[in-house]
């Protein structure tokens, strides 16, 4: 699966819960989701896909400084 179709069907997902409903439809298909809790998890699933893809976010790092015990 690409990219783009992850986001498209991320940005379906999303629609979907932020509108109350559990149904999502793309390329045809059509998915009920039995609870917002297995929606949820779908969203997680596909962000997850979409991380592993996308070799652009890079770790993050803060310096902090400590004081002296």
């Amino acid at each position: 699966m690409t990219l783009d179709e992850l986001t498209s069907r991320h940005d379906a997902l999303l629609a979907a819960r932020y509108s109350g409903t559990r149904s999502v439809s793309y390329d045809g298909k059509t998915v009920t989701y039995g609870s917002d809790a297995e929606l949820a998890a779908a969203i997680a699933d596909i962000e997850r896909r979409i991380a592993v893809l996308d070799k652009t976010a890079r770790r993050v790092l803060r310096p902090f400084a400590v004081k002296d015990l």
